[in-house]
């Protein structure tokens, strides 16, 4: 298709105001357009590569043909090393902006001007899988969001899990050699659901803290715009005058939080592999930008020794309940890429960018990855030019005698290349504290050498046991679940018993029920202290303020109520839903445009399903196996909608739709509290199921649809966020 002159004028216009709105965009500068252009090589020369230069229509292709060699050559080196971990990822641009001035508590100057847009990018990851697996698997996952600010690049390389696994860094090798697929079969992929990973879990108990929390909800997110980040160190905010205070980073997620049942995760790993990448991408798409905020938790330096806890253990949190969060800015993430290698996969983060205003502590994880992130980035970019990359290239002049090495883009120009030196006025010279130049924190350090960690790193357990009693009893639950099922997977005995012992540790009627489907030894009795914290519970936590980006399934067929279809679609479309039709066939049915069919789609994509009224004839065709849905998939479809908590509205004969799905008769109360408290809406007045419907939406998830393990205690945490 040629572009005429007026194409090329308008993309060129809106190419222009483009860059003028996204004004510091870290690849702006090069952007490169192919549209309506002719095709050269690499070094210019307009060519024609569609067909080798042979002799003849049959005859050797020619050594000769320039232009085949190069695209040949070029294709077989277009992949570059993978990440170790986090080798999945998606990522996206945005902009952070402070609240107010907290040149109270930090130099930084990204932080000190209200309403100041600094440009950021944030890639969010999963940790064991390749970059082909999929994005449901249960992970820690990783948030990473760089700043490009006019001090230079800030990078916090986080995680959607508050703790780590390991105290000290010397430890991740062993770590991330149990937790892949095991070496002999490289199975299973993008899983820690096999024996070694939890022999390596069992055998060092630092790790029980971070393992709790991935078997919970926050192993299997249910979209990148509703985890939290956490930055897991300790770090030091430093003032000008040299004042610091201990801080731990944390991204609050404006749109709520949420997870998967394990049950919908693993379907929509064959439904939709890139599920996450896909949520993300569509609502930025339609303008629903994510949003966060960038909280921090401070702890003045006097306060360094008064918890139970070693601020310097990267297996522990901060207790909300202890140190409420400061909300220092939000975060809005608003650009998709526009070349996925060029941006995503080229970002190269690493702990050591900070800028003046924030340093580090003796965390001795974090010391670790301060090595090993600098020497995992020139590994996999083949140079120590890696910044030269406009992804990764600072927004500030950059000036030192930094020289040479492979794909060097700069032209340096004099003959020094020094320091001090006479022959350029000792230029560039070095940076004062006091004049905009890095702060140290002048720490005192006088000890013995020694290996080993004592004192409170010692204590693997009250962190642990604190997070779980912080969960309602649905989600621990859902840990127990998890458990059975990661541990079922492990054929040693052994390990399954060593590994229920440690869960013992944590509380005793959690082991007891595991243990109980592992076939092993239900361990001693032991106590549980029951103290809980804010802020770990995600069914606990603050409510969407509405129901924007949450995707709506309207099961239609031929004799559906079109009214009312197209009332509730109106209704949840006006209310920034993403509602859909779905039906037998894609197109035109009864002035309804079907956008999904039964075997196109599946519940497991979407967050909530209505089923209007209709005639008989209509609910006879979705109640019947079809060749369109041999496996009566309009039946399973709101089967596994309730198995997985969502809400789900009915009106007139689209009850009998939900009965014949056997959702039990307690949850198809015409009550309003009933309805309330399952998730379930029935209604002949429109306006009213609307109302409620919307309501559900906001809740997400109706987990005590779930039932739990007849021997379960209590949890001390109960819900809070009742609708």
């Amino acid at each position: 298709m040629k572009l005429t002159k007026t194409c090329l004028l308008v993309l060129t216009l809106v190419s222009f105001g483009f860059a003028q709105e996204n004004k510091g965009d870290p690849v702006q500068d090069n952007i490169v357009v192919d549209a309506g252009k002719l095709e050269t090589t690499n070094f210019g020369v307009k060519i024609n590569n569609t067909d080798s230069l042979t002799v003849g229509p049959r005859g050797p292709t020619l050594l000769e043909d320039f232009m085949n060699r190069e695209k040949i050559m070029h294709f077989d080196h277009e992949r570059i090393p993978e990440r170790v971990v986090h080798a999945r990822g998606v990522g996206v641009h945005g902009y952070f902006e402070p609240y107010t001035d907290w040149s109270n508590i930090t130099a930084a100057k990204f932080l000190r001007t209200p309403g100041k847009k600094t440009p950021v990018f944030v890639r969010f990851s999963t940790v064991l899988g390749s970059r082909g697996s999929s994005d449901t698997v249960r992970d820690v996952r990783g948030f990473a969001t760089r700043f490009y600010t006019e001090e230079g690049n800030f990078d916090l390389v986080g995680n959607v899990i508050a703790p780590f696994f390991i105290q000290d860094a010397i430890k991740f090798p062993d770590l991330i050699h149990a937790a892949k697929p095991e070496p002999d079969k490289e199975v299973p992929q993008a899983s820690t659901a096999h024996c070694t990973s939890y022999d390596f879990f069992s055998q060092h108990t630092e790790s029980i803290h971070t393992v709790m929390w991935v078997l919970s909800g926050r192993g299997i997110v249910k979209s990148f715009r509703q985890v939290e980040g956490f930055g897991v160190h300790t770090f030091r905010f430093i003032r000008d005058d040299g004042k610091t205070v201990f801080v731990k980073f944390i991204w609050k997620p404006m749109q709520g939080l949420s997870n998967l049942a394990w049950d919908e995760a693993q379907k929509i790993q064959g439904k939709d592999a890139d599920y996450h990448r896909n949520d993300l991408y569509e609502a930025i798409d339609r303008g629903d930008y994510p949003e966060y905020e960038l909280c921090v938790q401070i702890v003045p330096e006097e306060d360094e020794d008064k918890f139970d806890f070693d601020l310097l253990d990267s297996t522990k949190i901060i207790p909300e309940s202890l140190v409420p969060v400061t909300r220092l800015g939000k975060m809005t993430l608003n650009r998709n890429v526009n070349n996925f290698f060029s941006e995503t996969e080229q970002i190269t983060f690493h702990m050591g960018h900070v800028v003046r205003g924030i340093t580090f502590t003796d965390d001795p994880l974090l010391h670790g990855r301060l090595f090993s992130y600098l020497d995992t980035q020139i590994n996999r970019m083949n140079s120590v030019n890696y910044f030269h990359l406009p992804i990764n290239k600072p927004k500030v002049p950059v000036h030192n005698n930094q020289r040479d090495g492979y794909m060097q883009t700069n032209v340096y120009t004099g003959k020094v290349s020094y320091y001090p030196n006479t022959m350029q006025d000792n230029t560039p010279d070095v940076a004062s504290p006091k004049k905009d130049g890095y702060l140290e924190y002048p720490q005192k350090v006088n000890g013995t050498k020694q290996r080993g960690k004592a004192g409170k790193f010692a204590d693997h357990f009250s962190q642990a046991q604190l997070f779980y009693n912080s969960l309602t009893t649905v989600e621990q639950q859902q840990v127990v679940d998890a458990a059975r099922f990661e541990l079922g997977k492990c054929t040693s005995k052994t390990v399954r018993t060593n590994m229920v012992n440690v869960f013992n540790r944590v509380d005793h009627n959690f082991a007891q029920r595991v243990a109980y489907a592992l076939d092993v030894p239900i361990p001693k009795f032991t106590q549980n202290a029951n103290k809980t914290s804010i802020g770990l519970s995600i069914e606990n936590y603050p409510l969407p303020k509405n129901i924007k980006a949450k995707k709506v399934a309207i099961i239609t067929a031929p004799g559906i109520d079109v009214d009312e279809a197209k009332s509730m679609y109106e209704f949840l479309d006006n209310e920034g839903a993403y509602p859909d039709y779905v039906g037998i066939k894609m197109g035109e049915q009864d002035g309804l445009n079907v956008t999904q069919t039964f075997l196109t789609t599946s519940s497991v994509l979407y967050d909530a399903v209505y089923i209007p009224t209709g005639n008989k004839a209509a609910f006879t065709l979705l109640s019947e196996p079809l060749s369109t849905f041999p496996y009566a998939e309009p039946v399973a479809f709101l089967l596994d909608a309730y198995r997985h908590g969502k809400p789900i509205a009915a009106s007139g004969r689209g009850v009998s739709l939900l009965k014949l799905a056997q959702i039990p008769s307690m949850a198809l109360s015409s009550n309003s509290k009933e309805q309330k408290k399952y998730g379930i809406f029935v209604s002949n007045d429109m306006k009213n199921l609307k109302d409620l419907f919307k309501t559900g939406i906001r809740k997400q998830r109706f987990w005590i649809r779930n039932p739990t393990d007849p021997d379960a205690t209590q949890s001390p945490t109960s819900p809070t966020n009742e609708i």
